[in-house]
């Protein structure tokens, strides 16, 4: 495996500038000569899908949902970044991408993380002449907030459904291009495996999920954006539907996986109420702008919290990160939410939970003011808990959010295999160990918008590859692949679900892989995955055929998927004998924060498939800061 990452030469803030005018460049007319595949339609998706197919490329899109409008962005409530400074409070595109590396914990390519920031400025504009209705000052202008790991206000937001208006602001782009007849919109169709010919990425195979249609497809690119695999632990912030899949075919035909222990707990979650809840909900880390985190001081303590005096209150991240207070980074927040619980001080059932509070806010600012702000975070809370969040504190606790690793990409985007492109959650190569909130809608608008209509073009421009069609063997093999793989699904014919061996994995991740790892725990759960997995291929049952609808059929390959991923991810825990950012390994602890062994381990893991029953390869990446130096990431 070759790991090229294609950084520019030369000063960092000039490597993009200089990167655009190098590349190679197809003519309008010759741009329309290319076929380009999209899969995934959320805010990376759609807005590459709109913008490739204004520049003339031909644009096949694929979703699994109804509409595009169905794209897990679409969940995302706090905001956007950009180092715009409207705030005037000393922000800067330089101040966004060091915040941004150092949230990482120095595990994130500096040259794409300094990018993501420049563009930054620009994703906001876009939006603004698309209509997104970001929340304003009275004067009209733009509003601003604070989020995590940052000691300005930078995040744009609508209220707590930014993600919805954002994706809104790209489905109207993609449709506009849909209505031209510039993009070939295919819903309801799932991407069941990657087409690979002479080392080049050429197409996918696909199953109508409504009539179990599977088909080929080919282009001269294939482009994924198809978000991240947080629900390989079940029970996550995600919807239901979020899967694996498609990254995880495309690594089987060998585009390396890289740094698959990178996984998100986001501490602002409402806790579990039951054995059997199907996910999380996420309650917006923009929450703790105006709310305090607290528990009781002593354990046991079950008063109600307005029984509980100011003295007797432990504003926890107050007390031990003062410079960032509430607002310290999701891993930081949801560590120090896990230590107090297991101290006997969490609130609520089980006590899994610690209070957020809104009272001081509510005191000093008003209702009237909490509610234009949070207004529909609050109604959510209130249906899914039947408490009121103006009159109590809120509970919540941390939960399985955002993934950091995915497919390796170049700067410019693409894989290791010519011709897969990756945007979005989908790739690794921005926020390192840990994203900080507001940073996913910022990376998926920047990648579609901003990055991708650039180097695309310069592979089509340098490949030079002939042109296939669904005849070639490549496809009809994969074709053949897919249904040999559907057909033993449904010829097993056990006796347990599989909803249940997927809540078993879950189970299995969180308690040894979740927020909190040891050697000892990896080594059994590397031992524990093979055998649920062999029992699922002998155990599980998939009732129905494959010729019409069948949701078990769908998550049955989806399932299988992760019971796959999540050995690699476990395994990539094991190796990476360090702490950093969301991966915490017990054996390195200091003071309860994250210990990073900067002389083994700044770099990238990136895994090569190797074939079934064996053991997946190990490369790196090393990680190269010019412009940011690596510290000890501190938040007090």
């Amino acid at each position: 495996m070759k790991l090229n990452s294609a950084i520019p030469e030369g000063a960092i803030e000039d490597k993009w500038r200089k990167h655009k005018l190098a590349l190679p460049l197809i003519n309008p007319a010759n741009k329309r000569k290319y076929k380009i595949i999209v899969v995934g339609t959320g805010l990376a998706g759609a807005s590459a899908a709109a913008s490739l197919s204004e520049l003339g490329y031909q644009i096949d899109a694929f979703c699994f949902q109804d509409s595009p409008r169905r794209a897990h962005s679409i969940a995302a409530q706090g905001g956007i970044n950009a180092a715009k400074n409207y705030q005037n409070d000393g922000d800067s595109i330089r101040r966004l991408a060091y915040d941004t590396v150092k949230g990482g914990d120095f595990r994130a390519r500096e040259a794409n993380v300094y990018r993501l920031a420049e563009v930054s400025v620009n994703i906001i504009d876009q939006c603004v002449a698309q209509g997104v209705p970001f929340a304003r000052e009275y004067g009209g202008h733009l509003s601003n907030r604070s989020f995590g790991g940052a000691q300005v206000s930078r995040t744009f937001y609508a209220r707590g459904q930014t993600g919805q208006q954002l994706l809104i602001g790209a489905y109207q782009a993609l449709e506009k291009q849909v209505n031209a007849g510039a993009v070939k919109m295919h819903t309801r169709h799932e991407m069941m495996e990657l087409v690979v010919v002479d080392g080049h990425a050429r197409g996918i195979i696909t199953r109508d999920m409504v009539n179990g249609k599977v088909e080929a497809w080919a282009a001269d690119a294939v482009v994924l954006a198809t978000g991240g695999y947080g629900n390989v632990f079940y029970l996550s912030t995600n919807a239901k539907g979020c899967n694996v899949t498609a990254n995880w075919r495309a690594a089987r035909k060998g585009a390396g996986f890289a740094n698959p222990c990178y996984t998100q707990i986001h501490p602002t979650c409402i806790p579990q109420a039951g054995d059997y809840q199907s996910k999380l909900t996420l309650m917006s880390e923009s929450l703790r702008n105006d709310g305090r985190v607290w528990v009781p001081k002593k354990a046991g303590d079950t008063r109600s919290p307005d029984q509980v005096p100011e003295d007797e209150r432990d504003y926890y991240l107050e007390r031990k990160y003062p410079s960032f207070g509430n607002l310290a980074p999701r891993d930081i927040a949801s560590r120090a939410a896990k230590q107090v619980c297991d101290e006997g001080r969490g609130v609520g059932p089980g006590g899994r939970g610690v209070f957020l509070d809104f009272a001081d806010s509510i005191k000093r600012l008003g209702k009237k003011v909490i509610s234009e702000r949070y207004g529909n975070l609050f109604d959510m809370y209130t249906t899914i808990t039947g408490e009121d969040p103006y009159s109590v504190p809120m509970r919540i606790y941390p939960a399985v959010h955002y993934t950091m690793g995915g497919l390796w990409v170049d700067y410019n985007l693409m894989s290791n295999l010519p011709g897969l492109h990756v945007l979005g959650e989908a790739n690794f190569s921005d926020h390192g160990a840990n994203r900080l909130g507001a940073s996913a809608l910022m990376q998926g608008l920047a990648d579609g918008y901003f990055v991708i209509p650039y180097t695309i073009g310069a592979y089509l421009a340098t490949a030079k590859q002939p042109k296939v069609t669904t005849d070639h063997p490549e496809f009809k093999k994969a074709v053949a692949d897919v249904n040999a793989r559907q057909a033993k699904f449904l010829s097993i014919k056990g006796k347990r679900t599989v909803d249940s061996f997927h809540r078993q994995l879950g189970q299995l991740m969180w308690n040894k892989c979740g927020m909190a790892r040891n050697e000892k725990g990896l080594k059994e759960l590397l031992q524990e995955i093979p055998a649920l997995r062999e029992e699922f291929w002998r155990n599980v049952n998939v009732p129905g055929s494959a010729e019409s609808l069948n949701v078990a059929l769908e998550q049955a390959g989806r399932v299988a998927d992760f019971l796959e991923f999540g050995e690699l991810l476990a395994l990539d825990a094991l190796e990476r004998n360090e702490s950093c950012g969301g991966h915490y390994r017990e054996e390195w602890d200091d003071e309860g924060e994250a210990k990073r062994d900067d002389s083994k381990f700044m770099h990238a893991a990136v895994w090569e498939w190797k074939g079934e029953g064996q053991k997946p390869e190990r490369h790196v990446e090393p990680l190269v800061f010019e412009a940011f130096k690596p510290s000890v990431r501190s938040y007090k």
